[in-house]
C-alpha cells in the first residue's frame, strides 16, 4: 500500500497537486473530531485509506480545501483529486501547515489542536485538545502547528520543563514517522469517477440524495449545485427562491420531468447524464410552474402555496424538450386552475403524496396532449370548513382560505386600497389579516374563542385600518367606509348586511359565500 508522510501530504497540497473536485461537499468536521483524529494518528490506529484520482487534466470547477484557497498546480505535474478522505486531509493540513493563511471570509469552525503534556499514557484518555487562545496554558499545552516548523518548534521548547521538553520532542518524532495510506485511481471517463465517488459514499458516511445526484451529474462543463444556485438567483426576486433551498422538492421535479414519476425509488435511479443533458428542460418546467402560480393563482411565494409539493406536477406540465417556454391554451389554464383548487379542497397532498404525484403527473402529460382532459374529479369546501377552522397563519387550512381570498383582488376594509399581494403573501404577513368582528367586541359579548378566531371572521385589513376599527362594533366602524362600500365588501367575500351586529347571522352567511366561492373555483 502506498503512503504519504504528513510532511509530503502538506507539500502536495501547497504545491497544488492534491485538490478537491467540485462534486465534493464542504469540510464539516468540528474541532473535537479533528483532535480525535490526531489521537488516532499518534496511537497508530487505522484511519482508513485516502482515495485519490490522478489525472493531468485540471477540472474547470474545484472546491477550496476547507478555509484554504489552493495554489495552481505546477505545469506537467499530475493532479490528485480527493475522492475519499477530504475531511482527514483538510484536518491534517489545517493542524500542521504554516505556509497558507485561512480565508477571512471562510465560515470555518476552527480551533488549534494541542497536546496536553500533563496527561499520561492511558489509552482511554485522549491527550489532544481543541482550544481557544484564552484557554491555552503554554507550560502544558504544546501546539501541533509547531511540529513541522523547526524554527518555531525549538522556540516552543524554551518555556517547558525538561520532562515536558523531552515529551514534545518525542511527539514531533512520532508525527514525522506517521504514514498515511492512499490508493490512486487513474480513469479517463469523468462519469466513472463520479460513480466511484457515489459508491464510496454509500459504504461510508451517507450523502443525502441531492449530494449523490450532484455527483452523478457532475462534469467539467456542468455543476448541478452551481446550476441550482443560479436558478435560485433567477427566481428569488419572484418570491420562490426557497424552492431551490428545498433540494428534495427540486429532485422530485427532475424525476417528474425525466421519468414521469416523483417517488423516492425514481429519484434514486435518476441517471446523471440525463439530468445534465435535460437540465434546460427541467429549468423551463420549474420556471413555467412558478409563472403559472404567480400570474394565474395570484400567489407570489412558495410559502403561500398550501401544498408546495403541487409544484412538481406543474413543472412536468410546463417542461418542454427544447428548453423554451410552453404556452398553454385557455382550456389548459382553466383545467390547471381547477386541478389546483380541487387538490386543495380534497386535501390530496396532505398524505400519500407519492401516489398523488404519480397520478397527477400522468394527468398533466395527458392534459398536454388533450386540452379537454380532466386531471382529477371535482371537489369543493363545506360551510363547516370555514366555521370550524381556526385562523393560524402557518396552517394549510388558513393558506387555502387566504389563497381563495387572493383570487378576488381584495381591498382593505376601510380605506378601500387594493391589497398588495406581493407584499402581504411573500411571507404571509399576519399583520395584514384581522378580525371582521373585533376580538374585544366579541369577548365582551361572551362569544366563544373558537368562533371569534374561525376563518369566517378574518379578511385582509391593513394595520392602519385595524387600529381605526379597534374594538368597535361593525355598525360603528362601517361609517368610516366612505366610498365603494359594496365593491370593498365583495372583494373580501363579506355580505352587504354584515354591519347589523348579528355575529351568528354574519358567520352563517359569509361561510356560505366562501363555500360558494370554493365551488366556483373548482368548476
Amino acid at each position: 500500500m502506498a503512503s504519504y508522510s504528513i510532511r509530503k501530504l502538506i507539500d502536495h497540497v501547497i504545491d497544488g497537486v492534491i485538490r478537491v473536485p467540485a462534486f465534493q461537499r464542504g469540510f464539516v468536521w468540528k474541532p473535537d473530531a479533528v483532535a480525535f483524529l490526531m489521537d488516532s494518528l499518534y496511537r497508530d490506529f487505522p484511519i482508513g485509506n485516502l482515495l485519490l484520482w490522478q489525472t493531468r487534466e485540471k477540472l474547470e470547477k474545484e472546491k477550496e480545501l476547507g478555509p484554504f484557497s489552493l495554489p495552481d498546480a505546477k505545469k506537467d505535474w499530475p493532479i490528485q483529486y480527493v475522492l475519499d478522505g477530504q475531511q482527514r486531509i483538510t484536518s491534517i493540513f489545517s493542524v500542521f501547515q504554516t505556509d497558507l493563511t485561512m480565508n477571512p471570509s471562510s465560515k470555518f469552525d476552527w480551533l488549534d489542536i494541542y497536546f496536553d503534556l500533563e496527561t499520561g499514557d492511558d489509552q482511554w484518555d485522549s491527550s489532544f485538545l481543541a482550544l481557544a487562545d484564552e484557554n491555552v496554558d503554554p507550560a502544558r499545552h504544546f501546539p501541533l502547528n509547531r511540529v513541522f516548523d523547526d524554527k518555531n518548534f525549538y522556540r516552543s521548547l524554551e518555556g517547558l520543563s525538561e520532562p515536558y521538553r523531552q515529551r514534545a520532542i518525542q511527539i514531533q518524532s512520532r508525527f514525522k514517522e506517521i504514514q498515511i495510506p492512499y490508493e490512486l485511481v487513474e480513469r479517463e471517463q469523468h462519469e466513472e469517477i463520479a460513480l466511484i465517488f457515489e459508491r464510496i459514499n454509500r459504504t461510508g458516511v451517507r450523502l443525502d440524495a441531492f449530494q449523490l445526484l450532484s455527483a452523478w451529474t457532475w462534469s467539467t462543463e456542468f455543476d448541478l449545485k452551481e446550476s441550482l444556485s443560479d436558478l435560485q438567483d433567477e427566481i428569488e426576486p419572484f418570491g420562490f427562491g426557497e424552492l431551490a433551498d428545498d433540494t428534495n422538492l427540486f429532485m422530485k421535479c427532475c424525476a417528474a420531468i425525466i421519468d414521469g414519476d416523483a417517488q423516492l425509488k425514481t429519484i434514486i435511479s435518476l441517471k446523471g447524464p440525463a439530468v445534465r443533458d435535460r437540465y434546460d428542460e427541467i429549468k423551463t418546467g420549474i420556471t413555467g410552474a412558478i409563472e403559472f402560480v404567480r400570474k394565474e393563482l395570484k400567489l407570489p411565494s412558495l410559502s403561500a402555496v398550501p401544498y408546495p409539493a403541487m409544484i412538481v406536477p406543474l413543472a412536468r406540465f410546463f417542461a418542454k424538450a427544447d428548453g423554451t417556454a410552453y404556452h398553454p391554451t385557455a382550456r389548459q389554464v382553466a383545467e390547471l386552475k381547477r386541478w389546483f383548487w380541487r387538490s386543495n379542497f380534497n386535501r390530496r397532498y396532505s398524505s400519500g403524496v407519492g401516489r398523488a404525484h404519480t397520478a397527477d403527473i400522468a394527468g398533466m402529460i395527458a392534459l398536454r396532449a388533450d386540452e379537454n382532459h380532466e386531471v382529477i374529479p371535482n371537489a369543493e369546501l363545506s360551510v363547516d370548513f370555514f366555521e370550524k377552522s381556526r385562523f393560524s397563519i402557518g396552517s394549510v387550512n388558513t393558506k387555502i382560505f387566504v389563497a381563495m381570498l387572493a383570487q378576488k383582488g381584495p381591498k382593505s376594509l376601510l380605506n378601500g386600497n387594493s391589497v398588495d399581494l406581493n407584499d402581504v403573501l411573500q411571507i404571509l404577513n399576519r399583520k395584514e389579516f384581522h378580525h371582521i368582528y373585533p376580538r374585544k367586541h366579541l369577548e365582551e359579548l361572551g362569544v366563544d374563542d373558537n368562533h371569534i378566531n374561525c376563518l369566517t371572521n378574518f379578511c385582509f385589513i391593513s394595520s392602519g385600518d385595524n387600529k381605526r376599527i379597534s374594538r368597535k362594533a361593525p355598525s360603528e366602524y362601517v361609517l368610516d367606509i366612505k366610498v365603494n362600500k359594496s365593491e370593498i365588501l365583495a372583494s373580501n367575500v363579506i355580505p352587504d348586511d354584515f354591519s347589523d351586529d348579528d355575529f351568528v347571522k354574519f358567520r352563517d352567511t359569509r361561510s356560505k359565500l366562501l363555500a360558494a366561492l370554493s365551488k366556483e373555483l373548482a368548476t
